[in-house]
């Protein structure tokens, strides 16, 4: 007679309440390195039409050092696809790796939020004819604008409070100018 006739194998993983003979599998949280890669973003005035024919050839300037370590050291690091309010690809964007403090530069053009599409006239004109006149500018889906307006008033209430009382408007041009993004959700 063989071990499994005895059935010694038989309960491996099969009835519930016994023990089975699988290790427990303990999860291990990534080891941190002093030299961690962080992502920056410089903006550039671009001429988007120009980028989008240009493509991968487009003259992007090169930035003359790394605002985190001052290091002059910058290295191409290839390209990533954005998405911009207008056109129906992607457009290509540089990326520049400093290779002192593993910083990653990702170039972007001038008068874009950073994660949004639409550009910062876009965004304000629609909170703008929202609160003046109460209604979404027409080529915009409404869920976006919806998203925007709902997202400025959400951070007006968090970090103004309720008593902020120059307005919607004034509190989108006040976080822009603190160097935050006005219709971010998160906060």
């Amino acid at each position: 007679m063989s071990l499994y006739d005895r059935g010694f194998f038989h309960l491996k993983g099969r009835c519930k309440g016994l023990a089975t003979t699988r290790p427990f599998k303990m999860k291990i949280p990534p080891v941190k390195t002093e030299r961690e890669d962080f992502n920056m973003i410089f903006f550039f005035p671009v001429i988007l039409n120009d980028l989008f024919k240009s493509g991968r050839d487009y003259k992007w300037p090169k930035p003359c050092s790394c605002t985190r370590c001052s290091g002059i050291r910058l290295w191409g690091h290839g390209y990533v696809m954005a998405c911009f309010d207008g056109f129906n690809a992607p457009l290509i964007l540089k990326r520049y790796r400093c290779p002192d403090c593993g910083c990653i530069i990702r170039l972007r053009p001038k008068g874009y939020l950073k994660r949004f599409q639409a550009s910062i006239d876009v965004i304000r004109s629609s909170i703008q004819s929202k609160v003046e006149k109460s209604k979404w500018i027409v080529g915009i889906s409404r869920s976006r604008q919806q998203h925007w307006f709902k997202s400025l008033i959400k951070r007006i209430k968090a970090y103004l409070t309720d008593s902020w009382q120059q307005g919607i408007l004034a509190g989108f041009d006040l976080f822009l100018k603190s160097g935050q993004i006005p219709v971010s959700r998160s906060i």
